[in-house]
């Protein structure tokens, strides 16, 4: 496939956010293969700046060169002022947001008796409470055209975990995720006569840069590892309305695919 300037999000100016790499790369480039002007947020500019592989201009390069159209915006979603300037540097380059999609993380695996405060502040701040003040941001252009779309990216940690499983350090990163989603469907509930949708995605197992570099694919589970082309196309059709508007889902990668028969597109 290739960029379609007149698919199904032709128009829309999506911002996706953690968007260096893995998952979030896959989203901004499966967005702007359907049209979508897309903004490519993360803190990694250039190649180097990081321990894992990736960055935000090599996103924005690999998108331009395919014909679409993408830019890059440096925003560190754990700081304020960051995630203000991202809204409004959006809007200077593209116009008004129409999709947001919060998929930045920052993540420890610690047991909850080690874990450091200012390290669960950190979290909570990356992963809860920016994607609330983003779509806040956001929803003031969204409510002024009575359309938007903001998608939270989970994780199947935020369901609760078997007593007496093996133990990973993971409580808080799960906690994060389970915050978010009762983010997703309050906001989903406050919005929906506003014609703004709400929803949160889990990916099943991936393997992401950063999913590799924690050491969460190993032998017991590597036969259930799933191209992250699932989940882009998963993604792609929680924020468009082309056979029904979807709100206040708590959705999963395989059951949207199994659901709406979609077939993952090869990335550009």
């Amino acid at each position: 496939m290739s960029i379609n300037k007149n698919g199904l999000l032709a128009g829309k100016v999506a911002i996706i956010t953690g968007a260096s790499r893995g998952i979030g790369e896959a989203i901004a480039i499966r967005y702007a293969m359907e049209g979508a002007k897309v903004v490519v947020s993360a803190r990694t500019v250039d190649d180097g700046d990081h321990i894992l592989a990736g960055s935000m201009n090599s996103v924005v390069k690999r998108i331009n060169d395919a014909g679409g159209e993408a830019a890059a915006v440096r925003c560190d979603m754990a700081l304020a002022e960051d995630r203000v300037q991202l809204i409004e540097t959006t809007k200077a380059l593209f116009g008004s947001v129409d999709i947001v999609v919060n998929n930045a993380a920052v993540t420890y695996f610690i047991p909850i008796s080690e874990f450091p405060e200012k390290r669960q502040k950190l979290m909570f701040e990356v992963q809860v409470h920016g994607p609330l003040h983003l779509a806040q941001l956001a929803m003031e252009s969204m409510r002024e055209r009575g359309s938007g779309w903001i998608l939270n990216i989970s994780s199947h940690a935020a369901l609760h975990p078997e007593v007496g499983g093996p133990a990973s350090g993971g409580t808080v990163y799960g906690m994060c995720k389970a915050a978010l989603e009762r983010l997703s469907t309050g906001l989903a509930s406050e919005v929906a006569d506003q014609n703004i949708r709400v929803n949160a995605i889990s990916p099943g197992l991936v393997a992401t840069p950063g999913v590799v570099h924690h050491g969460l694919v190993n032998e017991s589970n590597k036969d259930r590892v799933v191209p992250v082309e699932n989940m882009a196309e998963a993604c792609l059709r929680l924020v468009h309305d082309e056979g029904g508007d979807l709100s206040g889902r708590i959705a999963y990668a395989d059951e949207m695919i199994e659901e709406f028969t979609l077939t993952p597109a090869v990335l550009v």
